[in-house]
């Protein structure tokens, strides 16, 4: 019996990678027995959230760079991104630079809060020579369309007297005219998203997002001007990107990647899929085994684990899945799902032994299976 193990990350406990070993471990355990042992395969894999761009590293063999960047409101950080593909592309995930989780206990500030530090690791890729970049955009602290990443890759941001707005995005309303780089960047820019809404109206990222963010309802209006003078400044290509799906992803770093960048926006689970060529793992496995932190509506959304399902039913493959929690009528799709979690400890103490919940899970279901008869 050949099973693959295709996980997302356990969000705040595991990695999709840690998440596939607890897996494995506790499938070996269940099968020990075996006169002839399952050959057990691990892909971790993932979507267009946070999380991206360690496990495409980590599963094609690749490297990880480090350097100094900017945060969303200005703070010097350390952030990081992946080389694969023998120094051709670089797998980079703008939470590591503008991400809402690195802020920590600062006071969140949507109007000043920028994508500078994201862009500051493409012109990093950029210089290293990279001829693809994967850039992952799930999430963000910020509502800024990308104008703070275009500053850093170079644009030039002018008022009505023709003097620099450096000040961006706090002074996008000031700005009269928008100028590309003297060298854009000629990498090819594939954007995993993993939402679909629109940079503005009633279902954009003002409005949807806007708030986890910091953006009181009073105050969607303002914000909402801000995005629409940019688009306008920028012409009829942006008013067509604006409404394309995916360009609300972000706080728009969606439609900023599209026009700034010239890049196309893929759903971010089948973008990963292509990478890992994740369906002809599939494709020769006779069980397949998948998971994250918590299975509910979002997870047939573009989350990772339908995907894996879904090319799973079309190759007639039985998956299972293994969660932490999960919600009330969700798991369609799935052969079975097993939630993990011990209902008499907290949250914080069921997240502190998830590696140890999901290998005992998974030894249970594998104590269930039928020995193959060859």
């Amino acid at each position: 019996m050949n099973i693959l193990v295709a996980s997302d990350k356990f969000k705040g406990s595991l990695t999709a990678t840690e998440a596939c070993r607890a897996i494995r471990t506790g499938l070996e355990e269940g099968c020990a027995n075996w006169d002839t042992p399952p050959q057990i395969h691990t892909l971790p894999v993932a979507d267009g959230g946070d999380g991206i761009a360690g496990t495409l590293t980590v599963a094609q063999s690749g490297t990880w760079r480090s350097c100094s960047v900017h945060d969303a409101l200005g703070s010097p950080v350390e952030a990081g991104y992946g080389i694969v593909d023998n120094g051709n592309t670089a797998v980079i995930e703008m939470a590591e630079a503008s991400g809402l989780a690195l802020l920590g206990d600062r006071k969140k500030a949507p109007w000043s809060a920028s994508t500078f530090g994201t862009g500051e690791l493409v012109l990093d890729a950029v210089r290293r020579g990279v001829r693809q970049i994967i850039l992952g955009i799930g999430g963000s602290a910020t509502n800024d369309g990308g104008a703070g990443m275009a500053l850093a890759l170079g644009w030039k941001f002018l008022d009505a007297s023709g003097e620099k707005v450096s000040d961006i995005p706090d002074g996008l309303p000031r700005v009269a005219t928008i100028l590309p780089p003297e060298k854009p960047v000629t990498s090819e820019v594939l954007v995993a998203c993993d939402v679909e809404n629109p940079l503005l109206g009633p279902e954009g990222c003002t409005r949807i997002y806007g708030p986890q963010k910091g953006i009181k309802s009073d105050e969607f209006e303002i914000h909402e001007a801000r995005l629409q003078h940019l688009v306008k400044l920028l012409g009829n290509d942006a008013a067509r990107s604006a409404s394309q799906p995916g360009s609300g992803a972000a706080g728009g770093l969606g439609f900023g990647a599209a026009i700034f960048l010239n890049a196309t926006l893929r759903p971010g689970f089948d973008l990963v899929a292509g990478q890992l060529d994740l369906e002809s793992h599939i494709s020769r496995a006779d069980l397949v085994i998948t998971g994250e932190g918590r299975l509910d509506a979002q997870t047939e959304s573009g989350k990772a684990p339908a995907g894996v399902a879904r090319l799973s039913r079309e190759h007639s493959k039985e998956v299972y899945a293994f969660c932490g929690s999960k919600e009330e009528g969700a798991g369609r799709g799935f052969a079975g799902v097993f939630e993990i979690r011990n209902p008499d400890k907290t949250l914080a103490e069921n997240m502190a032994s998830a590696a140890a919940l999901l290998q005992a899970s998974a030894k249970e279901f594998a104590t269930g299976l039928v020995e193959p008869v060859l």
